[in-house]
Parts: structure tokens; C-alpha cells; sequence
């Protein structure tokens, strides 16, 4: 075929995935959406927590749900569009006009490609934004002590006390549930509102009913002086609640790789266990990759509704094998931190055996 032919081949193929990616991508997230809002209803009248202020925050995490969606929505959708295809008879068409498998499956990555770069920079920038005004927007209507401000850092009020908290994160142990705030800044006013005491930690941790402060440097004013001391930990008498801090801090898939990046650089200079950032690091680059490999090698198996078992049958199989590459995913980069195996590595691994498995399954049923 002409150039031109392909071009066109590429136009047909591009409008049918793109419709039917479109529609199952709305469908999955307007499902997820309308569940979280439902579930927001019963926090609703709490407060300042209205109806209207529910719905906000159901539309703010619009960006990270479709972010979490899209991969679903290319596998089915891709199929789907293949399928639509087929049922009028256009994927025979192309099939005897001499192109391969292979040619009319680069097509539709072709089209998954520029969706996918579109949906990576969402992740990036709108997506994190709407969750981190989301959660402001939800702590603001229901407390008035913890405030989350821009760019996520944490203020919350303990009585005369201010603190403030460049981020946090939430850690089981053996010991129990565990809450660590990094960049600690605590200020404790007089009752004339004048600053008395300024500690400054490089982090806190809640555990077992007792906040303990660690690398402290603490300053007491004085009338006309100042007193500094440090040590290496210190028990904090503060009263905050940790379950509504643990509200206010954002999930590391939430956060974009520059900020997952300044956390690691941060841990890790102050020798701290950085594990959890770095494997939310690398799943967040392999992403654009994961989703374009499972939905290539889910592909050839629209071609079956070409001839035997209709579509419905090897549309069943695409979805099991994308739930089937998701819990491989998350065994694989679980053991590889369970082994010290690099979260590099580790995240490489399942997309390779998918395509290794899919080539193999490919060249049999060519």
C-alpha cells in the first residue's frame, strides 16, 4: 500500500480506538467519581462540610481519577475499538489488503501514545494539584486547627502552639500505626501573642500516644535575649490528633516526580529510610510504559472475534490479563523491597515478561 494508504489506514484505526477509549474512560470514571461522592455525602452537614463543598471535592480529584483510569480505559477501549472494527467487517478488509497484525496494532498504539503522553503530564501537574486542593478544601470545612497550604506543607494550631510540617506520610510498624512529619517547625506564643519558644525538628513521630521530636534546635526568648540548645531527640507534650493529620497528608502516588525527587534527596541526606518514595518514583515513570505495553499485548487478542468466540470472549481475556499484570506488578516490586532488588529493576520486570509472554503467543497464533 501507498503511504498515503497507510496514513488513511492509521486515521480509521485513530477514530475508532479514540471513541471507544473515550466512552469506557468516562464510564470508569464517572462510576469511581459518583462512589467517592456518595461516600463524601456521609461527612456532609459535619461542620462546615456541606453538600456543595462535597461536590467540590469530587470534581477537584476528577484529574488523578482519570490519571488512575486511563490504562483501563486504552486496554478495553483499544480492544473495543478493534472490535468495532471487526463486527463491520473493516478489520477483514484491512487483513486482506495485505497488512499484518503487527501494522494494524502499531496503529492503535500509535493513537495510545499521544493520549498517554497527554495523561503522563496530567499526572504530572493538574492531577496532584486538584488532590492537594482537594484535601484543603475537605480539612478547612472540617477542622479549623490543620490547614494544608500550597504545595503541601502542613500548619495546624495546639492551643498557643502553631505547628508547621513540610510534609508527612503514614508507616505500619510492629508497634502500630506510626505518623512521621519531616521539616518541623514549632511555635509556642505567651498569652500576649508574643513568640516564646521556636523549636525546629527535621522530623516528628507519632507512636503510642506521644510525639518525640528528632535533630532539635530550640530557642527560648527572653525579654532581651535568647537561649539556644539541640539534642538529638526530645518528647513533645503537643496535643494534635493524629487521625486528622493523617487526613492532611497526601499520598505519595499523589505527589509529581519533582516532588517525590526533593523528598528522596532530603531522606536520604539526613539518613533517613527513603524506600517508599523512591518505589513511588519509579512506578510513576514506568506508567506511560506499563500502559502502553499491556495495551499492545492485549491487542492481537481482539483478532480472535475474527474467527471464533466472538468479541466478548477475548475482550474477558484482555481484562483478566490487565488484573493479572496489575497484581504481578505489585508482587514483583513488594519482593524486590522484601530482597533489596533496585525499584528500577523491579518495575522493569513485569512489563518485560508481558511483552516476552505476549511475543510468544503472538508468533503461535500468527
Amino acid at each position: 500500500m501507498s503511504w498515503l494508504g497507510f496514513k488513511r489506514v492509521d486515521r480509521l484505526v485513530a477514530v475508532s480506538v479514540l471513541a471507544a477509549v473515550g466512552l469506557t474512560w468516562f464510564v470508569l470514571v464517572g462510576f469511581d467519581a459518583f462512589t467517592i461522592f456518595v461516600g463524601e455525602l456521609n461527612a456532609g452537614g459535619h461542620g462546615g462540610y456541606t453538600l456543595a463543598k462535597a461536590a467540590s471535592y469530587t470534581l477537584l480529584t476528577v484529574p488523578r481519577r482519570l490519571y488512575e483510569m486511563f490504562g483501563y480505559a486504552a486496554l478495553i477501549g483499544g480492544l473495543l475499538g478493534l472490535g468495532g472494527l471487526a463486527g463491520t467487517g473493516e478489520l477483514t478488509a484491512l487483513r486482506a489488503a495485505g497488512l499484518s497484525k503487527l501494522r494494524i496494532c502499531a496503529s492503535v498504539v500509535l493513537t495510545l501514545i499521544v493520549l498517554t503522553g497527554a495523561v503522563a503530564v496530567m499526572g504530572e501537574t493538574l492531577a496532584p494539584w486538584g488532590d492537594q486542593s482537594a484535601k484543603a478544601l475537605s480539612l478547612a470545612a472540617k477542622s479549623s486547627d490543620v490547614t494544608l497550604a500550597k504545595g503541601g506543607s502542613i500548619w495546624a494550631r495546639d492551643g498557643d502552639t502553631v505547628i508547621n510540617a513540610g510534609n508527612g506520610r503514614t508507616r505500619q510498624t510492629d508497634q502500630g500505626s506510626v505518623i512521621d512529619l519531616n521539616r518541623v517547625r514549632v511555635f509556642e506564643f505567651d498569652k500576649e501573642g508574643r513568640l516564646a519558644i521556636l523549636s525546629v525538628a527535621a522530623r516528628a513521630e507519632h507512636l503510642q500516644d506521644h510525639w518525640t521530636l528528632f535533630d532539635v534546635s530550640r530557642t527560648v526568648f527572653g525579654e532581651a535575649s535568647a537561649t539556644s540548645t539541640k539534642a538529638a531527640e526530645m518528647q513533645w507534650p503537643s496535643g494534635l490528633d493524629p487521625d486528622l493529620l493523617a487526613l492532611s497528608i497526601v499520598k505519595l502516588d499523589y505527589l509529581n516526580l519533582h516532588e517525590l525527587s526533593r523528598n528522596i534527596a532530603y531522606l536520604e541526606r539526613n539518613g533517613q529510610n527513603a524506600s517508599s518514595f523512591r518505589e513511588a518514583y519509579w512506578s510513576r515513570l514506568f506508567y506511560p510504559i506499563n500502559v502502553l505495553v499491556l495495551a499492545f499485548c492485549a491487542l492481537p487478542f481482539a483478532f480472535g472475534s475474527l474467527r471464533s468466540g466472538g468479541l466478548s470472549k477475548w475482550l474477558f481475556v484482555g481484562i483478566v490479563m490487565s488484573i493479572g499484570f496489575y497484581f504481578l506488578q505489585r508482587a514483583v516490586v513488594s519482593m524486590g523491597t522484601v530482597y533489596g532488588l533496585p525499584p528500577a529493576a523491579a518495575n522493569a520486570i513485569p512489563p518485560l515478561l508481558l511483552i516476552a509472554m505476549a511475543t510468544a503467543w503472538f508468533r503461535r497464533n500468527a
